[in-house]
């Protein structure tokens, strides 16, 4: 018989810490989880990047820990914003819930919010399809407005690696081997996986092109604030151990020419971040670190690679198609909705 169910709110930094192999024991058993979900993820951002406090809401069944809402609360002169942790870095955002416990989980976390009062507004930004906190039930007496947010393509891989994935368009493979010829031609290709023991210097190869390719184009990048590159810094070894990062380099004739951060986790592949230097665009290093990347994908049997947020068009190129993120937003009036959620 299931033990009655709980829900305590956690506003102490160093008890959210503490909860860590719990938290991890969940998460690896959640069946929406994502990295993004992960404390490798969101304790990083937590101690780099959170602006405001938290009201983590960790929901048990006895001593059993069997969902996480990860909250935090923003103080506005308009009132009380919640969001969840990771914003804006994070482009798949949810609770996590055990199996089979789903339901009587957000039940009990749903009465828990109706009665709270540590919140105005409730913005549930950036919840991919088969977000859990899709299927939470409104908060009692509370308007809710939903709508899309950002689009996630997605590509859909092969269940059998037979080589290089036939989905990506002919043309995208064309464009491949010239890539890699024109490449060939300019020295010897190596691509670098990094390890424990350099995926902090592989990093600041990344950091350093990625300024390049965006000062090239006159803006700064989203690693130009130092507090996002020291979230990075502590979050990747932890992702390593975790065995969810991949962090690849591209020497052409010994030079590094792009840099790819991507995650993977059960079937599924995210392509977080990218770089190149612009002296070999020529060459598109970019496209054969990518073409390399969904090689590997595939030989892993990854189902599907997420480009994550944005619409920029070299996704589509790849045979990428739409996936649209979900944002609930519950409110006490239409006003504070608008005057409170309201990005700065």
């Amino acid at each position: 018989m299931t033990a009655p169910f709980t829900c305590r709110m956690i506003t102490d930094a160093a008890e959210l810490a503490a909860l860590a192999p719990e938290w991890w024991e969940l998460w690896r058993t959640s069946p929406a989880a994502t990295p993004f979900q992960s404390p490798a993820w969101l304790l990083p951002w937590w101690n780099n990047l959170a602006d405001g406090e938290a009201c983590v809401l960790a929901i048990r069944t006895g001593k059993r820990l069997v969902g996480l809402a990860p909250l935090y609360c923003e103080r506005r002169a308009q009132g009380r914003l919640v969001r969840l942790m990771g914003f804006p870095v994070t482009d798949y955002q949810d609770f996590l819930i055990a199996p089979t416990l789903e339901g009587p989980a957000l039940a009990v976390l749903r009465s828990h919010l109706t009665d709270a009062d540590f919140w105005d507004v409730l913005e549930l930004a950036e919840l991919p399809p088969n977000a859990s906190a899709l299927r939470m039930p409104a908060p009692g007496g509370y308007g809710e407005r939903t709508a899309n947010a950002s689009a996630c393509p997605v590509l859909g891989l092969p269940d059998v690696f037979d080589g290089p994935p036939r989905v990506i368009p002919a043309r995208t493979r064309r464009a491949l081997r010239t890539a890699r010829n024109r490449a060939e031609r300019r020295g010897s290709l190596q691509i670098l996986a990094a390890d424990r023991n350099s995926v902090l210097e592989s990093f600041e190869i990344l950091v350093a092109l990625h300024r390049q390719r965006w000062n090239s184009r006159g803006e700064p990048g989203v690693l130009a604030d130092s507090r996002v590159r020291q979230f990075h810094r502590d979050a990747l070894p932890a992702l390593m151990d975790a065995g969810l990062l991949r962090l690849y380099v591209l020497q052409i004739a010994g030079h590094a020419a792009a840099a790819y951060y991507g995650l993977v986790h059960r079937n599924q592949a995210y392509g977080y971040l990218t770089g190149f230097d612009p002296a070999y665009a020529y060459e598109s290093p970019s496209v054969i670190l990518l073409g390399f990347v969904l090689d590997e994908a595939s030989r892993e049997a990854t189902r599907e690679y997420h480009f994550l947020r944005g619409r920029e068009p070299y996704k589509y190129g790849w045979g990428a198609r739409d996936c649209w993120n979900k944002c609930r937003v519950f409110h006490r009036s239409k006003a504070s909705c608008h005057d409170i959620a309201r990005r700065d």
